[in-house]
């Protein structure tokens, strides 16, 4: 009879991931939901089981839904159409000039928001502002291709970016503000090389000169973000004292996890300030926030915690602590290099959200030294947050980017991702993860 409920649990995990990479359109939840309670169904996950799951995600979810609304309540001032018109402007005519523009914006969407909140913010203000520059599809491609990668990829230096990095952070102990010390020079060197290698494969594609603009204009609507149409006149110097705002928000996190605050508390701070010069300046109340704001995001991370935590406790991280603990104690570079194929390998296979959870609750029975658990840990989190991208089920924002892309109209089949993928993400993942091992050997 165990038995029998061990295979149900392998089989519920397959049939959940299944689901939502054959329905990308659902609401990813759903199937996830349901996968928890047929393995709480199957006894290989107790009611005890859940306070410990429970006590694990919540602090990782209550920010990213914290940083969520933040960037719903900068998308009622207008600020995303006015970044996306300042990019066009900058562009100055120069389609190359408005790729490096497109990608520095994926970025920093990404450190302030997060990699999903970003991939639902850029994709569709990308999708417009290409459509009114008046590119043809193959032109725009190159734009929303990389700036997908970028945006998703920039998870990787700060743990806050992304939700599963947060909740591995707390199953390995690790602060927020290690984290940063440790990766975000590496992580950023890397992404500054993908960069540079999807501009060499889209060289010859991007368009040297820019159609004229008679009237560059954003149209409201049509954002998964959006509400109300944004206010007809919107100062700069508002936009700016905003964007410093966020800044500074983002920055508190990091004292705070340094001061050993939560983290959660700091992030929920800032969203609570931001509402309330809101409601100041535009007269709207925060009740609003209690429709836009993605509250699916708590229950998928919980649901997915459950069948993972169903896994670990039928004996899959034994098998694989069995398989990789003589590998990775050779030495930090193997740690690193070997950490981060593996990962690569999973969360293409499984997406990248199961993957680092099996990956980081497998390091942490392994009797690691600290150092090679924490290099361990980041090597995961790059193959995560970076190799998970050579195919585009290896993360939700993926997924959920090539659903924006069939609804705005361009086309992108697994062919033309791939063909992209192929090049660029083997040496950027291979590149980021040995010079994370020097730059943890230098500063340590």
């Amino acid at each position: 009879m165990h038995d029998i409920m061990d295979i149900l649990t392998v089989c519920i995990f397959f049939l959940t991931i299944g689901f939502i990479f054959w329905k990308p359109n659902i609401n990813e939840a759903i199937p996830a939901t349901v996968g928890a309670a047929l393995v709480m169904l199957t006894g290989t996950v107790t009611l005890s089981d859940l306070g410990a799951i429970t006590e694990t995600i919540s602090g990782a979810a209550i920010t990213i839904i914290a940083t969520i609304v933040m960037a719903i309540v900068l998308e009622s001032f207008g600020f995303f159409n006015w970044a996306a018109e300042i990019l066009t402007r900058s562009a100055r005519g120069s389609g190359i000039r408005l790729f490096w523009l497109t990608n520095l914006f994926c970025f920093l969407m990404t450190l302030f928001v997060n990699n999903d909140g970003s991939i639902l913010i850029t994709t569709p203000i990308l999708l417009m502002m290409l459509k009114n520059i008046g590119l043809k599809n193959h032109q725009k491609i190159p734009y929303l291709l990389s700036g997908a990668l970028i945006a998703t990829a920039s998870s990787a230096p700060i743990g806050v970016s992304n939700i599963v990095n947060l909740i591995a952070l707390k199953i390995v102990h690790m602060s927020l503000y290690m984290q940063a010390a440790m990766m975000f020079v590496p992580a950023s060197i890397g992404l500054l090389l993908l960069a540079f290698l999807l501009f060499a494969v889209f060289y010859r594609t991007l368009p040297k000169k820019l159609p004229e603009i008679p009237s560059w204009k954003l149209t409201p609507g049509g954002h998964p973000l959006m509400g109300e149409a944004p206010p007809k006149a919107y100062r700069a110097n508002l936009m700016r004292g905003i964007l410093i705002f966020v800044f500074c928000v983002r920055i508190s996190l990091f004292v705070a996890s340094y001061l050993h605050f939560p983290i959660s508390a700091m992030a929920v701070i800032g969203s609570v300030l931001l509402l309330g010069w809101r409601w100041f300046h535009l007269k709207v109340p925060p009740i609003d926030m209690l429709k836009k704001t993605p509250w699916y995001i708590l229950i998928f991370a919980f649901s997915m915690y459950v069948i993972i935590y169903g896994l670990r406790n039928i004996g899959l991280t034994e098998w694989l602590i069995h398989f990789l603990q003589p590998l990775v104690t050779g030495s930090l570079l193997h740690a690193s290099v070997l950490m981060g194929g593996l990962l690569s390998v999973l969360s293409n296979m499984f997406n990248n959200h199961p993957a680092l959870m099996v990956g980081t609750l497998t390091l942490t029975n392994m009797g690691l030294d600290p150092l090679t658990l924490k290099v361990s840990y980041l090597a995961s989190v790059i193959g995560s947050d970076v190799g998970s991208l050579l195919l585009p089920i290896g993360t939700l924002a993926t997924i959920m980017w090539m659903h924006i892309m069939r609804k705005g109209g361009v086309k992108i089949t697994w062919g033309q991702y791939v063909k992209v993928t192929i090049v660029v993400i083997p040496i950027t993942v291979l590149f980021t993860l040995v010079l994370l091992h020097y730059w943890v050997s230098w500063i340590f």
